[in-house]
C-alpha cells in the first residue's frame, strides 16, 4: 500500500531509482534541457531543485554534498560556477516542465525538463510568428518579382546559345 508516500517509485528499486534520478539530474545541469517522460520528469523537478538551492552557496560543504548526489565532477563545476550565479536571485521554481505529447511506441506522455533561466525558444515568441507565412496572395508577389528577372535572364543567354551553334 502507498499511505503516505510522496514519491514515485518508477517501477525501480531505490539504488537503480537513486542513480536514474542522479544521471539525470546531471545531464539536466550539463545540457540545460532533456526529454523525458512525464513521471520521470517530475521525480527529476524534486531531487534537483534542492540542489539548485544548495548551489547558490559555494561552501566545500555545499560542494560535497552535491557531488555526493550527482557523483559527476563537471556537472558540480557548471552548477557552481554558471547556473548559480543565473538562479541566485530566484527564490525557486529553477525548472520548468512542457508536455510534448506521446511516445509512439508505448504512448507514454513525453515533456521536456528545462533550466528556466536557460530557456532558448519555448513555445510562441514574436520572431516564430513573424517567420510564418500564409499562402493566401503570396504567388501573386513572387511571381510579379520573378517575371521580370525570368524575361531577363533567357535574353541574355539566347545570343550566347545561338553563336555556339553558329560556330
Amino acid at each position: 500500500m502507498r499511505h503516505g508516500k510522496k514519491f514515485n517509485k518508477l517501477s525501480r528499486t531505490h539504488a537503480h531509482r537513486r542513480q536514474l534520478l542522479a544521471n539525470m539530474a546531471t545531464s539536466l545541469i550539463l545540457h540545460k534541457r532533456i526529454n523525458t517522460t512525464l513521471a520521470k520528469a517530475k521525480a527529476l523537478r524534486t531531487y534537483v531543485e534542492p540542489l539548485l538551492t544548495k548551489a547558490k552557496e559555494d561552501t566545500t560543504h555545499s560542494r560535497r554534498v552535491v557531488f555526493s548526489y550527482l557523483h559527476n565532477k563537471e556537472a558540480v563545476t557548471e552548477l557552481f560556477r554558471e547556473i548559480s550565479q543565473k538562479i541566485a536571485n530566484r527564490p525557486g521554481g529553477y525548472t520548468r516542465i512542457l508536455k510534448t505529447g506521446f511516445r509512439v511506441g508505448d504512448n507514454a506522455e513525453m515533456a521536456i525538463i528545462e533550466l528556466v533561466d536557460y530557456s532558448l525558444n519555448t513555445g510562441s515568441s514574436k520572431e516564430n510568428k513573424a517567420k510564418s507565412t500564409t499562402r493566401r496572395g503570396g504567388k501573386k508577389k513572387a511571381a510579379a518579382e520573378t517575371a521580370p528577372a525570368a524575361t531577363e535572364a533567357p535574353v541574355a543567354t539566347e545570343p550566347a546559345a545561338t553563336e555556339e551553334k553558329a560556330e
